[in-house]
């Protein structure tokens, strides 16, 4: 079990840097926000907390995607970034730093990193050939691979071969093995850790580190023709934003290393297995923790752009605010486990749990102390539940300890179930009439649960708790010290007066979409994503080819079909929806550009086997090529 201490002075916790090719979705956000969360815990208990997310933008994926959008990779990067970035205040996350391996900064040290391993003896010269996934960024061996597929995201695999450096990540193998066992909390959950020990036993092979084939990433210093491979760019991320270098570690990074690091389990191996060695080699101390979540689907299915259902956070929040999103995450689903993400169990966590638990016995409480106390609350040296408070701030604690948030959210809303039947159970308006010294010390106590409830929220639901402190007339900040007093029951003053009352959840209604609006919505997403941002490997299977028109002919009982024979790679057929925008003898002679390999389809019974290249939705305009260009180059 991971023990926080409180006699520690820093946490330091991070997300992965985030990959650009894409904007941020739900899945980006996950891990962002359990890592506020966290940040946020740790600063209630009174740690100096860091806390690190950012953008990762070198590699081959980037500088093609980047050729592909028209742009430089400088511009597309600056681009792809910026949604990262502004996303973060959005949802209500406040990291301390923000980093881009594109920073100056980063890319010296990087360099630096790289010139210490090679003097070490890790790096060394060789060839490398093997299979590649440009999206992943990482090569596999046969053994991992099925039908010539990456086994991490199913697109093709190209074979590789060139020259490199390789990292002697063998060599570190025995002492990997060695560290995950002594640390059982080194990587959690514990069936994630068994995953990686297994994959190491298997044994290690050494790691291409460098690429000679592109240009975008940082050049090594001892051989400027080679370019860092994006993991070690990456991951050395954690310690540059520290402000690490192999010649001076700094202030920042001796005072806050080692980390939490939060990732996805896709990326575990890369964090678990690649960043230990290199940590190993350069002689810095391992993480304290690297803490693999699972995956997101949505209403039972994997989030796909071809599905259309990609879940936007900020499309939620502006629907039903952000701590109720923030709160479903981290309630729904064990944190560590894959989950499903339902629109309609949003709804009814915010209408049963936020809306009737937590808001409904605010506001109840409210009214009671406006209608009987003058809106005033008394300060008695009786507390109801104080054995079940206590309780619940240690198994709170304990639940952390374990990164098991849903735990933690879990033993909250027990003791607000109890505090509303305690309300129901001494009956406030018959004490009014029979005992007010008793109606005091419910009034008085009930002030401090939810002192106490506010503030073990504060990491998953902020605005929200913070909100429940001022309706309580607490004016101090969310903070360790305000922390202590309301565990000791000292947050409440004698007399101490409510603010204005304000719902928190307002009830809200669920609407399941209709078919047809399902249908829109993919068809929208795959317009603005599909066509957008295609991968490289998509665009490399579109052969686009000059053809020549050699003859051309209405289609009877069409207003808007011609025939063409044309001339490419071969005498071919095509259908073409261009009449009377183009007429049949003004075609013929003419040099057209189509895409060749498109399946072949019946058109009114004639088999058309490709596709001309035009512009504009509604009056097409042919691609025309200039009469010296031979029939059936291809167009790049």
């Amino acid at each position: 079990m991971v023990v926080l201490k409180k006699t520690k002075k820093t946490y330091y916790v991070t997300t992965p840097i985030y990959y650009v090719n894409d904007k941020p979705h739900l899945g980006h956000a996950y891990t962002s926000l359990a890592s506020d969360v966290l940040a946020r815990y740790h600063k209630l208990i009174g740690l100096d907390v860091f806390f690190l997310t950012g953008t990762d933008e070198h590699g081959q994926k980037i500088e093609e995607a980047a050729r592909v959008a028209g742009k430089n990779p400088r511009e597309f990067v600056d681009e792809m970034s910026k949604a990262f970035r502004e996303i973060l205040p959005k949802l209500n996350i406040e990291n301390n730093y923000f980093i881009r391996t594109t920073d100056k900064k980063h890319e010296k040290t990087v360099a630096e990193i790289y010139q210490k391993l090679f003097e070490k003896g890790d790096l060394y010269k060789g060839k490398y050939r093997g299979k590649y996934c440009v999206s992943c960024e990482s090569f596999y061996t046969e053994a991992q691979i099925e039908n010539n597929r990456c086994p991490a995201c199913g697109k093709e695999l190209r074979i590789v071969e060139e020259e490199t450096y390789f990292f002697r990540l063998s060599k570190y193998q025995n002492k990997l093995l060695k560290y995950i066992r002594e640390h059982p909390d080194f990587i959690l959950p514990v069936e994630k850790k068994n995953e990686v020990v297994a994959f190491v036993k298997q044994g290690l092979q050494d790691l291409s580190v460098s690429r000679a084939s592109f240009d975008w990433g940082v050049r090594l210093p001892f051989d400027r023709k080679h370019i860092s491979y994006v993991w070690i760019d990456a991951l050395s991320n954690y310690i540059t934003a520290l402000d690490y270098s192999p010649k001076h570690p700094g202030k920042k990074f001796r005072k806050y290393w080692p980390a939490v690091h939060v990732v996805g389990k896709d990326i575990l191996r890369f964090h678990a297995i690649y960043w230990p060695a290199i940590l190993f080699a350069l002689g810095i101390k391992l993480p304290k923790t690297i803490f693999a979540h699972g995956w997101w689907t949505v209403d039972g299915e994997k989030m796909s752009k071809s599905k259309g259902n990609f879940v936007r956070p900020i499309q939620l929040t502006e629907r039903y605010g952000v701590d109720a999103l923030r709160y479903f995450l981290f309630r729904e689903v064990p944190f560590g486990n894959d989950g499903d993400f339902s629109e309609k169990g949003l709804v009814r966590r915010i209408n049963n749990e936020l809306g009737n638990e937590l808001g409904n016995l605010l506001q109840r409480y409210l009214t009671m102390v406006e209608k009987y106390s003058n809106s005033r609350i008394p300060k008695i040296s009786k507390q109801y539940l104080k054995k079940e408070i206590q309780k619940t701030i240690k198994d709170y604690e304990k639940a952390f300890s374990r990164y098991a948030l849903h735990e933690a959210l879990g033993v909250v809303f027990k003791l607000l179930a109890k505090t509303n039947k305690l309300i129901n159970d001494k009956k406030p308006w018959e004490l009014a009439k029979k005992n007010p010294k008793k109606l005091e010390v419910l009034l008085s106590s009930v002030a401090n649960i939810l002192s106490v409830v506010s503030f073990l929220l504060f990491p998953f639901i902020p605005s929200s708790s913070e909100k429940i402190l001022r309706q309580l007339g607490y004016k101090g900040k969310t903070d360790d010290k305000g922390f202590e007093l309301a565990k000791k029951f000292k947050l409440v003053k004698k007399n101490q007066k409510i603010g204005r009352k304000e719902i928190l959840f307002p009830r809200v209604e669920f609407r399941e979409k209709t078919k047809k609006e399902k249908e829109g919505e993919i068809l929208k997403t795959n317009l603005k994503t599909n066509l957008n941002l295609i991968s490289f490997e998509d665009f490399q299977k579109i052969d686009l080819r000059v053809a020549k028109v050699i003859s051309a002919e209405r289609v009877a009982n069409s207003e808007k079909l011609i025939r063409l024979g044309i001339k490419a790679d071969r005498k071919r057929t095509i259908v073409a929806g261009i009449y009377p925008y183009y007429r049949p003898e003004e075609l013929v002679g003419k040099n057209i550009v189509i895409v060749a390999n498109l399946e072949p389809r019946m058109v009114r019974g004639i088999k058309s086997e490709g596709m001309l290249l035009a512009a504009g939705e509604k009056i097409p305009k042919l691609v025309f090529v200039d009469k010296n260009v031979k029939e059936g180059e291809i167009v790049r």
